[in-house]
């Protein structure tokens, strides 16, 4: 059987298979799914889960991917995603290595199917469909919780970075998983990661502020000096919950059900 990947290209199912996942959420989803002896390689960003990723070999970062060192590990398939790495990089890892399986997700719901591409051609079906069945029922519990007592509608500024200050678009992970309990982003800007000023225009467009734990480290400390310069509430949120796809969106659904009753 063929499984097809985000770019529609066709992946037979392989149980021998030697991976390198360059993306971090997915190679937590494949430790999950028992195929964590498998994995051969992997990035520097790849800590979850702690114990069992210490073993596998660095490649370098989700940008800069150290080819030699894929080279060397000889995968029968690379692990991308279009948003984490870049197309230069996939393009050359083509050149040598049979399979290079793209990745996607935009949406909470997108998991089901990243579960059941990597379920079926590394031949862990059984698990995936597990792991999809788990999932179906965290989701209904948040659509219930939302049917019970549905929230106000809010439009939150999510910041990434700042220095400069960067947010999120609504064509995001992030953005849809936020939208799952009524939460929009402001429109800043073309980019999917745009920039921004405090500006009042701004100010007046939003609720509430989230700072994310991640990738720029925002702490309380953040969240106390900026809630003193703009006047809005400001709230530090879990990055990982809330951006991470594949084995994490699982605490991240709950994740979302604990911030709309905060």
């Amino acid at each position: 059987m063929m499984y097809t990947d985000a770019l529609g290209q066709p992946h037979p199912a392989d149980p021998d298979a030697r991976i390198v996942s360059l993306v971090p959420s997915i190679t937590e989803l494949l430790c999950e799914l028992g195929l964590a002896g498998q994995l051969v390689g992997r990035t520097g960003f790849c800590i979850h889960p702690a114990e069992t990723v210490r073993a596998i070999a660095k490649v370098g970062g989700t940008k800069d991917v150290n080819l030699g060192k894929i080279r060397a590990l000889a995968p029968t398939h690379v692990i991308v995603n279009i948003d984490e790495n870049e197309k230069p990089t996939a393009d050359a890892l083509a050149e040598f290595v049979p399979h290079v399986v793209v990745t996607h997700p935009l949406a909470p719901r997108d998991n089901l199917a990243l579960a059941r591409l990597m379920g079926g051609i590394f031949c862990a079906q059984a698990k995936a469909e597990a792991w999809c069945a788990a999932f179906e029922a965290e989701y209904a519990a948040l659509q219930a919780m939302r049917q019970a007592g549905p929230a106000p509608a809010q439009t939150v500024l999510y910041c990434i970075w700042q220095d400069p200050w960067m947010s999120i678009s609504s064509d995001t992970y992030i953005a849809r998983m936020l939208a799952e309990i009524g939460w929009q982003v402001p429109q800043l800007d073309s980019g999917r990661y745009p920039r921004f000023d405090w500006t009042p225009q701004l100010l007046a467009q939003i609720d509430q502020v989230l700072l994310s734990s991640e990738p720029y480290r925002f702490t309380e400390a953040h969240v106390d000096a900026l809630e003193r310069q703009i006047g809005k509430p400001v709230q530090l949120v879990d990055g990982e919950m809330l951006s991470w796809y594949g084995s994490r969106a699982l605490q991240g659904l709950a994740y979302l059900r604990r911030l709309a009753q905060r």
